[in-house]
């Protein structure tokens, strides 16, 4: 049972590997919300045309 603890606490500390950097996380994000954002700001108008 003490081997169990032991061995439990030497691999507490290791998380799952992610599939890529930290930072394309945030690159991601920041660029899908751009993208929406010229998609928003490209509809401004269109109530004016009709």
């Amino acid at each position: 049972m003490n081997e169990i603890l032991i061995t439990a606490a030497e691999h507490a500390h290791e998380g799952a590997e992610l599939p890529m950097e930290p930072i394309w996380y945030g690159v991601t994000a920041l660029s899908i919300l751009l993208f929406t954002g010229i998609i928003a700001l490209s509809w401004k108008g269109i109530s004016y045309r009709h």
